[in-house]
């Protein structure tokens, strides 16, 4: 996956193997967390609609700014990681995530939307800062050839935190506001979490700043990379970012209006604290189907199962668009199972053939994961004009581009200069 492992062949030695395999390890308790908060806001849509009586396309704003901040910060956090190295460049994402998660204290206290948007926004800073740190860190960690299953490996970690937070936030927020009496009781119920995860995100940090991991520099290969050309010149890099905004906004979409869907009396006619544990079931979909993926995909051509399972979502999709009930719940929580090798997979077929690239090729394809920020607010507003269920067929359209890309569009090309 990362073709310029050359450079790091001479500190590769047994000892180094070792001391790969402890770093990966800490990596992936990163993976996990910024899994756990980004699913928490499955649980906190639902949850401030109600407080702040909002329209779908106004709760969509959670995911917006949260979203949204991969967009403007990656590539000044790119910078950061050049200039401080990967390790550094975690312990503040860390830092940066931490304060977020505490300013949702007064944001409850002060009863305001807005506030807790702008709590959003930094939380999701500091994780883009993560992301832009620990993904290309955790493919260097190693052999390139395997690369690919070790990143599935991380990520599928990354949605152990996804699945067991639904868990933790219909305990912790829904009943808690189920119970609460007036509404600003109800946006209280959010404040421990979110200190209980500052808390912990903090402690990670600390374990961060103390531990000694190998220190790959991002600086050897982009000194290389200052010859001639861009990543842009790429067509599969190209079409590989569009695929990442697409997945991403599907995996988004779904998952945020799978409380409103379950709520549906035509579904399940669930109470919100009871549907928000169905969504455990949808990330957990997405960590069986990584687990499996990594071991399917040494055999079988990544391209070749991406459009299998991107078929397959669009099949499940169409079936709980169209029925109702029980069959309507089971399929839309099926689809997790499909998305799970999805943006790994992407990921990696895009930034084949790279060489000297492939550091501007992953900032632009964390660029790309702004599709969670736009395309549930598109599905909000669809909801609002045509109601919960009908606007699922908009993650259709997404996993037809997928389905796509898997089949041609990762073939590795350069655009002709």
């Amino acid at each position: 996956m990362h073709s310029n492992s050359g450079t790091f062949n001479q500190v590769s030695d047994a000892p180094q193997n070792n001391n790969f395999a402890f770093a990966l390890t800490s990596l992936t308790s990163l993976f996990f967390m910024w899994g756990f908060i980004t699913c928490l806001n499955d649980i906190l849509i639902p949850h401030l609609k109600g407080v702040f009586d909002l329209s779908y396309s106004q709760a969509m704003l959670v995911q917006f700014c949260f979203f949204g901040a991969y967009f403007l910060v990656s590539l000044p956090a790119g910078a950061i990681v050049k200039r401080l190295g990967y390790q550094k460049g975690i312990v503040l994402g860390l830092v940066i995530a931490a304060i977020g998660c505490l300013c949702f204290y007064p944001a409850a206290s002060m009863h305001s939307y807005q506030v807790f948007l702008m709590a959003l926004f930094i939380l999701a800073s500091g994780i883009t800062l993560l992301q832009v740190s620990a993904n290309p860190y955790v493919s260097m960690l190693g052999d390139a050839k395997t690369a690919s299953s070790r990143l599935t490996m991380t990520q599928a970690f990354n949605a152990l935190g996804t699945t067991v937070a639904p868990f933790f936030g219909a305990l912790l927020i829904l009943n808690e506001a189920a119970d609460a009496l007036s509404a600003q009781a109800s946006a209280e119920a959010v404040q421990m979490p979110y200190v209980f995860l500052a808390a912990m995100l903090l402690g990670l940090a600390a374990i961060f700043a103390w531990l000694k991991l190998p220190n790959l520099s991002p600086v050897e290969e982009d000194e290389k990379a200052q010859d001639d050309g861009s990543a842009w010149q790429y067509r599969h890099l190209v079409l590989g970012a569009v695929g990442i905004f697409v997945y991403v906004g599907a995996e988004v979409s779904i998952g945020s209006f799978l409380v409103s869907f379950f709520a549906d009396p035509n579904i399940a006619g669930l109470e919100e604290s009871q549907a928000a544990k169905y969504i455990a079931y949808y990330w957990g979909g997405a960590m069986v189907g990584r687990f499996i993926g990594a071991a399917v995909m040494q055999k079988i051509a990544a391209g070749k199962a991406l459009c299998f399972n991107a078929a397959l979502a669009v099949i499940l999709i169409l079936v709980a668009v169209f029925s109702s009930g029980t069959l309507a719940m089971v399929a839309i929580l099926l689809v997790g199972l499909c998305n799970s090798i999805m943006f790994p997979t992407i990921f990696s077929l895009a930034i084949q053939g790279l060489g000297k690239h492939t550091s501007q090729a992953s900032g632009i394809l964390c660029l790309a994961i702004v599709g969670g920020a736009i395309i549930p607010l598109v599905q909000g507003l669809l909801a609002d004009s045509v109601g919960v269920q009908p606007a699922f067929i908009l993650p259709i359209f997404c996993y037809f581009f997928i389905a796509y890309y898997g089949l041609s569009g990762s073939k590795v090309k350069a655009i002709a200069k």
